[in-house]
């Protein structure tokens, strides 16, 4: 509660003027959130404190916010030690009244003018960019009286309008991206949950802040200085002992204090917890003017499925969240999915599940339909946690047919080839028919869920990444080439060159397809930790076996003695060597390896054929190796 925490400071001034220090910054206030203590450098709510384009103020929602340019915004999101802040115009007055018919929206009416981050410390984020380069309107586009709405009209032509740095970007006019028949009313919903800031500690404000800090001082600038050079403020030694009544006045005043602090907060959290039902969730209704197709349940109805997430009813664990079985109401099997919320301590890895994460995956599955990957049914977004509903496969993964319990009925070398031809088909349709085009960035043998059939689907998208959406400053402004991003993903299957450039594109998903080609023909893991240290991957020992024509002393020993089996193996191999090539350019298209696996699989007698790249060297595998 700030405006309490600084009328104490200013009784105790009052009262015992040489106990206070020379400079409130010595003692600031507690934050507001998305600051739960007083915010740190370069942020700071007391004037003439922290850094001066990054003065707090808290609003009377008791919502942190920050005047960039001619706007107020409210800081939605802010990590420690990150360098972005997730904002949204803040209203602190009445919108003006809009013409008749211009838009309800009371957002964007607020605005009134585009947003401009340009003279100011901050820049928008190239995702934010991104999202409102996606939106087009549906021919023909329903425009007001433009005579008298020519701002509402300018933002359904052209949304990246909005945000006057995006202008530049250029927007998707795809025939097959989805248009959009209420474009107001999406940019309304995308002000509302946020649009990603950044900046740079580039000025000397950043520099000196640390050697004042080392010295236990606080950081702060001289107002009255047009050019306001930084300014430390050290501690005041310490003060005498003052008389026996005046120590009895101060601790009554700030019992008093302390006592109306906690009233005051007693009733937010009251008035909090009696919010009417019909307030719907930002994030449903986000969703919904995105057409998401997904279903929505509500917490109480999926932990009942799950007996109350039950560690009995737990089929599985990972980097997101632990995965339950679930028996909905209409007597449905499906894995529900518990996200984890996102961890700022996780270092060098990917994060936990923000709220822009769960809608992004939410939008990527809603949209998918195809026999080979596992379908989402439905979300739960609850402050108790975020829920995803997917198909429930019960016959376990591919890793387990392979390596594990299920490995007793070794499959045979058709079943190998029709699971390879049905996963390469659920990657190209990620790839070649979704606009934008999606990247899996995990396949993996045990994310390839067997049904009983013998039937595959590829789950587990997790980490997956819609090429358009960029978050990071680097990434590149053009989105075929891919998204920048840490490296992510399963030992032993990631892009080598995901480790070089950061790169991420459809390329990495084929590289590590050819790992999992490689586990079909010798049913061996990807990763073995007692085979020789130079051969713990099976990249670096199935490889150079392949170039020397040594290929039968790892081939799965089911089919050494099988030449009709060993032809196909051989066919194989070649395809997994160009899916392995070390430079993304030399490897097949996911559409290549999928007309590859259709012949492999209707020409079983051919040896030695090879798939030709325009820029790959062929290497042939000998015939009855």
């Amino acid at each position: 509660m700030s405006p309490p925490s600084s009328a104490v400071l200013i009784l105790l001034a009052a009262l015992f003027p040489a106990v206070v220090s020379s400079h409130s910054c010595s003692s600031p206030p507690a934050g507001c959130p998305p600051f739960d203590s007083p915010p740190p450098f370069p942020f700071s709510s007391l004037p003439g404190c922290g850094h001066p384009s990054f003065q707090i103020h808290c609003l009377p929602s008791s919502r942190a916010a920050i005047s960039i340019g001619e706007h107020l915004f409210s800081v939605l999101q802010y990590e420690p030690n990150s360098t972005s802040l997730t904002l949204s115009p803040a209203a602190v007055a009445p919108p003006p009244p809009p013409h008749r018919n211009c838009t309800p929206s009371s957002t964007i009416s607020y605005l009134n003018g585009s947003i401009s981050f340009s003279g100011t410390k901050f820049r928008i984020s190239d995702s934010s960019c991104s999202r409102l380069s996606a939106l087009r309107p549906c021919p023909p586009p329903n425009l007001p009286d433009c005579r008298r709405c020519s701002w509402e009209c300018n933002l359904i032509n052209t949304p990246t309008h909005l945000i006057r740095e995006c202008a530049a970007t250029r927007r998707r006019d795809d025939d097959q991206s989805i248009c959009q028949r209420d474009v107001l009313g999406d940019l309304d919903a995308i002000l509302k949950l946020g649009f990603e800031v950044e900046w740079e500690e580039e000025d000397r404000y950043f520099s000196s802040c640390k050697s004042c800090q080392a010295v236990n001082g606080v950081c702060g600038f001289n107002s009255s200085d047009l050019e306001k050079p930084f300014v430390c403020f050290t501690s005041k030694p310490p003060i005498r002992q003052k008389s026996p009544n005046r120590i009895a006045i101060l601790f009554i005043t700030v019992f008093f204090v302390f006592f109306l602090i906690a009233l005051v907060s007693s009733v937010v959290v009251f008035r909090s917890k009696r919010k009417t039902p019909t307030e719907e969730d930002p994030t449903a209704i986000f969703l919904r003017r995105h057409r998401s197709a997904a279903a929505v349940f509500t917490y109480e109805e999926l932990a009942a499925s799950t007996n109350h997430f039950d560690l009995k009813r737990k089929i599985g664990d990972g980097g997101f969240g632990s995965v339950y079985l679930g028996h909905l109401h209409d007597g449905r099997l499906v894995a529900v999915k518990h996200l984890r919320k996102h961890n700022s301590a996780a270092a060098g890895a990917e994060k936990g599940f923000s709220k822009k994460s769960f809608c992004n995956e939410i939008l990527i599955l809603s949209s998918i339909n195809h026999p080979n990957l596992v379908k989402l049914h439905g979300y739960c977004s609850d402050p108790r946690g975020l829920l995803l509903v997917y198909d429930y496969v019960p016959n376990g993964t591919l890793a387990d047919h392979l390596h594990g319990n299920h490995r007793k009925g070794a499959l045979t070398w058709k079943t190998r080839v029709d699971i390879a031809l049905q996963t390469a088909m659920a990657i190209e349709y990620l790839h070649f028919s979704l606009v934008p085009p999606v990247v899996h960035r995990d396949i993996t043998s045990s994310n390839i869920f067997v049904e009983k059939d013998m039937r595959v689907k590829l789950g587990d998208f997790g980490l997956s990444r819609l090429l358009i959406c960029s978050e990071s400053p680097l990434s590149s402004k053009n989105t075929s080439d891919g998204v920048w991003t840490g490296p992510q993903g399963t030992p032993g299957y990631l892009d080598p060159d995901y480790y070089r450039s950061f790169m991420l594109n459809e390329k990495s998903d084929v590289y590590s397809f050819g790992v999992v080609l490689l586990e079909l023909m010798t049913g061996m893991r990807a990763v073995d930790q007692n085979r020789e240290k130079r051969e713990i991957t099976l990249v670096d020992m199935v490889v150079p076996r392949i170039q020397t024509g040594l290929l039968h002393q790892v081939v799965d020993p089911v089919f050494s003695v099988d030449r009709e089996a060993m032809e196909g193996v051989c066919a194989v191999a070649e395809l997994a060597f160009q899916c392995l090539a070390a430079d993304k350019d030399d490897r097949p298209n996911a559409r290549d390896v999928v007309a590859e696996l259709r012949r492999i699989k209707g020409c079983r007698s051919s040896t030695g054929s090879v798939l030709r790249s325009s820029n790959s060297s062929n290497v042939v595998v000998p015939d009855g190796v």
